[in-house]
């Protein structure tokens, strides 16, 4: 037996137990993950684990032993940022992740300004689709731009097993399925609304005004938050702003708001906006003048809740108040590219489809599910006068391979959803937020109000009812 071998057996039995004890609890951690993950390759770096703590053949640790007490420190200040980075890199794929609300489209259920803590456990974290990436970032690097992520390897669509199943009314993050093509200097409206307002050509032609064509991963697609409002297998309409499920209506949230044409007796003042929950950006004064020549203030798109509207007609400070006529936007909703009459309050009906469930192809099937077959499920649909070729081949049906979602925002009247970009598959689904940790006013300063501490560590269930 050679002395490198009697060296290596010495020194395992001169381990101390609390490295046996901490050598097993870190092996049985990570086997349970290597289950959970159900990659079995994984376990070739069980060995690794065990020499950190028992065996030491690789010297881990080299790095203490430098005589120079600055090379020390500063490998030390490496070696815990290293750590740090891979703990947050692990956490932030399977665990939590942070996200800022940035619209108004769940206002005044969420508001602009919060922070949640987005749970990822609850419906299973994903194994990530381009798992080489540079720590901490989505899809861009910060200041020298570029992507953060490389698009080989490309992994397949994986869930692990999470504590629930998602349900209607849930609040949902998912990655925004129209941003799998991006025209990366004009990503509002979405690629495919440009390509339905300017044509393809001009958009690809013009990279000035539209910058670069890209295509993205759907993990690496730009994150949103809405209700959960169809589930897979539903049949969703909507008439004059109710939704109704298989025909029955749906009770709404709580904080539904719209927009309403507000005719108030005099200018309303920043305490008044203030009760109604109106924010700046929101305040759209202008006045009209009526037939006898008086002048009255007038509110374009003053977006309102039902207790908001009441309050005004209680304290009598409106003359009038109308919602915002259907016809007053003239946005095409989804599909872009049919004519279905449909707009953004009266809307379908439209089945969202549900995995295994199996369609006849139709002009009008094709029209509503072509997204679905082609961009998500990733096959190649052609038609050739009244015949549908899916993959080359002939078809006359098609069966699902997962299930999709119908999205809809609380602020129904300044919410881009699934009214206008369609549905949401299965795999775009990242998590759902469990608390806001932290709410900042954009109208106020620090020293006036800007923290909304009456929204800290407040749980999302408890805000959104």
């Amino acid at each position: 037996m050679s002395n490198k071998i009697i060296e290596k057996i010495k020194l395992v039995k001169s381990v101390n137990h609390w490295d046996w004890v901490k050598a097993l609890i870190w092996c049985h951690l990570y086997g349970f993950f290597v289950a959970w993950t159900g990659c079995w390759w994984l376990l070739l770096g069980l060995p690794v684990v065990f020499d950190v703590y028992v065996t030491k053949y690789i010297r881990w640790g080299w790095w203490k032993e430098l005589t120079n007490p600055v090379s020390r420190q500063v490998m030390s200040w490496v070696d815990t940022i290293v750590f740090c980075l891979v703990a947050v890199y692990l956490i932030n794929i399977f665990v939590f992740q942070n996200y800022q609300i940035p619209t108004s489209s769940l206002e005044k259920s969420l508001l602009v300004g919060d922070f949640l803590l987005v749970s990822k456990v609850n419906y299973g974290p994903r194994m990530p689709n381009t798992p080489v990436a540079f720590p901490l970032t989505h899809n861009t690097l910060p200041l020298v731009g570029g992507n953060s992520y490389l698009e080989k390897p490309l992994w397949q669509y994986k869930r692990l097993r999470g504590l629930t199943s998602l349900k209607r009314n849930d609040i949902v993050v998912f990655n925004f399925p129209a941003g799998d093509t991006i025209a990366f200097l004009a990503q509002n409206p979405d690629y495919y609304r440009l390509v339905d307002l300017y044509g393809r050509e001009a958009v690809h032609s013009h990279p000035v005004e539209f910058g670069e064509i890209m295509y993205r991963p759907v993990d690496r697609r730009e994150n949103f938050v809405k209700r959960l409002i169809g589930m897979p297998g539903d049949s969703l309409q909507i008439i004059n702003n109710q939704v109704y499920i298989d025909g029955e209506a749906l009770p709404n949230p709580k904080k539904l708001q719209f927009d309403y044409f507000v005719e108030t007796k005099n200018p309303l003042s920043a305490k008044q906006f203030e009760e109604l929950e109106v924010s700046k950006a929101d305040q759209h004064l202008f006045w009209m003048t009526d037939e006898e020549g008086q002048s009255h203030p007038v509110y374009d798109r003053l977006p309102l809740t039902q207790a908001a509207c009441e309050v005004l007609q209680k304290k009598s400070w409106a003359k009038s108040v109308t919602i915002l006529p259907d016809d007053n936007l003239n946005d095409k909703t989804y599909p872009y590219d049919y004519t279905t009459g449909w707009s953004r309050d009266n809307f379908g009906p439209l089945w969202i489809p549900k995995r295994g469930a199996t369609i006849v192809l139709s002009e009008e099937n094709i029209a509503l599910y072509r997204r679905c077959i082609v961009n998500y499920e990733e096959n190649q649909l052609r038609q050739e006068g009244e015949t549908v070729f899916i993959n080359g081949s002939p078809a006359t049906h098609y069966t699902f391979q997962m299930d999709y979602y119908f999205m809809l925002g609380d602020n129904r009247h300044e919410s881009a959803d699934s009214r206008y970009w369609g549905f949401v598959p299965e795999d775009h689904v990242v998590g759902t937020p469990v608390f806001v940790w932290l709410s900042l006013d954009k109208d106020k300063g620090w020293f006036s109000g800007k923290i909304r501490w009456s929204r800290l560590f407040r749980t999302v269930s408890s805000l959104v009812q």
